[in-house]
């Protein structure tokens, strides 16, 4: 009887942890529907600063939350590609809604701007996955989370730079780097964590600074 009832125990925990996974991966799907929506059907609609904001910081804001959130390695792979993808369906619906072939709103280009889109919205999601340990590889997936919000934060606000946007800064430019420091924080439980991955965070950003400045002054050359 005991071992019934031990059995039963163990089953209603595999079910609830099944159906967990399940809500997790269609919730990841629908969300990303609705983020590539709202994304595409909304640009040029609303105010300048408030696009700035949510193209790419949604995008990338959803796949950390379902990355986050995952079950195990492999469920954050298949929700964050689910998620990324549908994000980029949903934008390619909504533009073609619009009478518009422009995906602006999820990549920089067409095929090869999708496919870029689609591989950096996974592996943000498995970064994220990542921020769940508690050992050193935590705290360099939390530090290499916040240098690509940084470094594009970075890219954006500076005249000259590849997505150089005038309009970005400050106010944008801002509110992102402030979000950044206080993401890598919040993904982080204990303070030499969190002194780590911001470390890493400013040491990364910096060298990619370093290496834009550089190559486009000229002072390193880039084959091709």
């Amino acid at each position: 009887m005991k071992e019934t009832a031990l059995d039963y125990a163990e089953f209603a925990a595999y079910d609830r942890r099944q159906r967990g996974i399940e809500r997790h991966v269609v919730a990841a799907f629908v969300g990303g529907v609705a983020v590539g929506l709202i994304g595409i059907l909304a640009a040029g609609r609303v105010p300048q600063w408030l696009g700035q904001l949510y193209d790419p910081y949604m995008y990338l804001a959803l796949a950390l939350v379902v990355g986050a959130s995952a079950a195990g390695f492999g469920w954050a792979l298949l929700a964050t590609f689910l998620a990324a993808l549908s994000m980029i369906v949903a934008a390619t619906g909504g533009s073609l809604l619009r009478g518009q072939t422009d995906l602006g709103a999820v990549a920089d280009g067409p095929a090869a701007g999708l496919n870029w889109a689609l591989v950096l919205l996974v592996g943000v999601g498995l970064l994220a996955y990542v921020t769940s340990r508690t050992d050193i590889w935590g705290d360099v997936a939390a530090g290499v989370v916040g240098a690509l919000l940084l470094a594009d934060t970075v890219d954006r606000a500076t005249p000259g730079f590849i997505n150089s946007e005038p309009a970005f800064w400050p106010g944008p430019a801002i509110a992102i780097g402030v979000l950044s420091v206080v993401l890598v924080l919040a993904l982080r439980r204990s303070m030499a964590g969190r002194v780590r991955a911001l470390a890493l965070a400013a040491v990364l950003t910096a060298l990619f600074a370093v290496g834009v400045t550089g190559a486009l002054a000229g002072w390193i050359s880039i084959a091709g």
